[in-house]
Formats: C-alpha cells, structure tokens, sequence
C-alpha cells in the first residue's frame, strides 16, 4: 500500500535528503532542530576558528548559519530551490561559545519565487535578521511516489 506523506512527513524528508549531501553545514557543526513546510530552525555553536581579530563572530558565518537554514526552510516542499539574493543586517555580536539559533519562516511563495526572513539568535538576544530570495529550479529532493503529498 502506497501512503502519501503528509507535509511535515515530506518537509523532514527533503531536510535528511540535502543533509546527506550539505558538507559546508555539518562541517560547521550546524545541527537541525525542527524543519516543517515552509520553516526551519538550525543552531551553531561559535568555535575558536569563527572568530575575528574583534574576537567576535565573524560575520560570514553568521551569514553561512541564517543562509543554511534559509536553504531548508525553501526546500521543504520537495521543490529544489536555491538563493535567488540574499541580505543580512547585524544587529549585535554573537560571542565565542554562544549557540546561535537560526529560525526561518516563509513571507511569501508565488511561482518559482519565494521570500524567507531568518532570524539569529544568542539566548534572547536577536544577533542578525536575514532576508532571502529562492528560486525554484528542475527537480524533487524525494522519489515521485512521495510527490502525491505535495500541492503545485
């Protein structure tokens, strides 16, 4: 008997999919929290080799978190995606062994084209907020029989 998958089924399925494949976020030390359609929640532990001579975060990996989590938050609906712009506003320092968590929502979807909003976090503390523009492009991350679960 073939049972579709419902939305969050397909969601956690595309994340294990591109996970197997995402060398930059688990050579990070990234790890996955939640990913649901449209959502996503990813944490990075800051390490000695993450920070600038300001003896803070550096920035690019701030970004690398917010865009990987951006990446399975548009991946999620079994559609591939890829960052079409993307823009970061830092906000405050992350500091060496903070747990950053990233948290991405979906604004809007139309067509091939969706925006995401990430936002980073420290504890309580917002770190960054990330905008990102997706792109659909050819493909599914799971096998068609799954794609029965999946709206066009």
């Amino acid at each position: 008997m073939n049972v579709a998958l419902s939305p969050d089924d397909i969601a956690r399925a595309c994340a294990d999919a591109m996970w197997k494949e995402d060398d930059a976020s688990k050579g990070l030390g990234m790890k996955i929290v939640e990913v649901k359609p449209g959502q996503a929640t990813l944490t990075m532990t800051v390490a000695p080799h993450m920070v600038n001579g300001q003896r803070i975060a550096h920035g690019g990996f701030i970004f690398l978190l917010a865009d990987s989590t951006f990446a399975f938050a548009c991946n999620s609906r079994n559609e591939r995606a890829v960052a079409a712009q993307c823009d970061i506003t830092f906000i405050r320092p992350g500091k060496l062994g903070d747990v950053l968590v990233a948290t991405a929502r979906e604004i809007s979807r139309n067509g091939r084209s969706g925006i995401y909003d990430v936002r980073v976090t420290a504890g309580d503390v917002v770190i960054a907020e990330f905008r990102g523009h997706s792109r659909t492009i050819a493909g599914t991350w799971l096998p068609s029989a799954n794609n029965a679960a999946t709206p066009k």
